[in-house]
């Protein structure tokens, strides 16, 4: 893990009280929808109130540089996105997905994406599971949290029961498929957060015990 300049699992904190906090949740979803990857963020040009330009700049009262629209006053923020996505298991198998989109194209990821409007975390993470494998799943607690200050996303985790094994490639994922831990491509996975999930997941699984963790990925991981 520390080869990709990951912390040390010391430096991880532990809500031990997540656990009782994510009652396990089965999510309905019937309509998936396409789920852009834009991961960084773009400099707003124009007011969304008025359409005027906008100059970027610290307002009163406030430390960091915003959009503020010098014609009608509007302050506008950008804020971390956040990605929510599963460890889908079926017995001793884990669904993997091998990705059709940039960034990682043909790597091996967990199904995540940003959250949506108007869903929970747990929504969009089951969500999330139905648009790139075509996978039903169980959501069941939170897992791992990672924040990647430098694309200002922030990624949460959760375990999540695969209800049955007829899964399929969504329109972000070239291939699909259930995984033992022998059989991980551990030298094709996608992200650093995905790596550290897995890692965690497996140890946790040996040894009967899962515990919700949390860290930080710097760059130049992702």
């Amino acid at each position: 893990m520390r080869r990709h300049g990951a912390r040390s699992g010391r430096g991880f904190g532990v809500f031990l009280a997540f656990s009782g906090a994510y009652p396990s949740t089965a999510v309905a979803i019937q309509r998936p929808s396409r789920v852009s990857d834009d991961t960084y963020k773009h400099l707003i040009r124009f007011c969304n109130s008025c359409g005027a330009g906008v100059t970027h700049r610290i307002p009163e009262g406030d430390t960091l540089a915003r959009a503020v629209c010098d014609a009608c006053g509007t302050i506008h923020y950008q804020n971390p996105k956040l990605v929510v996505g599963c460890v889908p298991v079926h017995g001793d198998r884990i669904l993997i997905c091998k990705r059709a989109i940039e960034p990682r194209y043909g790597l091996w990821t967990l199904p995540a994406g940003f959250m949506e409007n108007e869903e929970s975390a747990a929504e969009g993470a089951a969500r999330e599971a139905l648009e790139e494998a075509n996978a039903r799943v169980d959501i069941e607690d939170l897992y791992t949290v990672y924040s990647i200050p430098h694309i200002s996303q922030v990624y949460m985790m959760f375990r999540a029961r695969l209800l049955d094994t007829d899964v399929s490639p969504g329109v972000e994922s070239l291939e699909v498929k259930l995984v033992r831990e022998d059989e991980i491509p551990w030298d094709q996975l996608a992200f650093a957060m995905v790596k550290r999930t897995l890692e965690h997941f497996i140890a946790d699984r040996r040894a009967g015990s899962f515990v919700t963790r949390f860290g930080d990925i710097r760059a130049p991981h992702r």
